[in-house]
């Protein structure tokens, strides 16, 4: 069966703490995600180890409802999450790496193994992910280097 796997990343001038404590935030979720329509969570906030949230999405002209569980997070450096739900299971995954004081890079990842009528079209899935997903952290790149809310110190 094919399987998509997606990654992308950029440069953001901005510590990796301030990105990752950003991004790692559930309810930040539809401030950069270009296609994510809603969140709703599904255990408590913030953000941890076994976390649960609902999104509601749209791809490929397609509403697209999914839970994800957080399954593993180390504070500044990796965060992976997982559905397991629909026609494609997925895990996606964000990692922050430091580039200099002042700048971070930041992969996102996601993977999985479509079924069904998915997996016929896995190739363009792949593309159409690449693309969103490049549109997704150009604008978390946007919104934390244009954001003196972002850009502040964190304590």
């Amino acid at each position: 069966m094919p399987s998509v796997d997606v990654s992308v990343s950029t440069v953001i001038a901005c510590p990796r703490h301030r990105v990752a404590s950003f991004a790692s935030e559930i309810d930040n979720v539809r401030k950069w995600y270009v296609n994510i329509k809603s969140v709703e969570w599904e255990t408590e906030p913030p953000t941890s180890l076994g976390s649960r949230a609902t999104f509601v999405a749209y791809f490929l002209g397609k509403r697209l409802a999914y839970t994800y569980e957080v399954v593993e997070l180390v504070p500044d450096e990796k965060l992976v999450m997982r559905t397991t739900e629909g026609p494609f299971p997925m895990e996606t995954s964000y990692r922050w790496e430091i580039v200099n004081e002042s700048s971070t890079r930041m992969t996102l990842r996601n993977r999985g193994k479509p079924s069904g009528f998915s997996s016929l079209i896995s190739p363009l899935m792949s593309l159409m992910l690449r693309r969103t997903t490049s549109k997704d952290l150009a604008l978390l790149k946007r919104t934390l280097e244009n954001s003196d809310e972002a850009t502040s110190e964190v304590d």
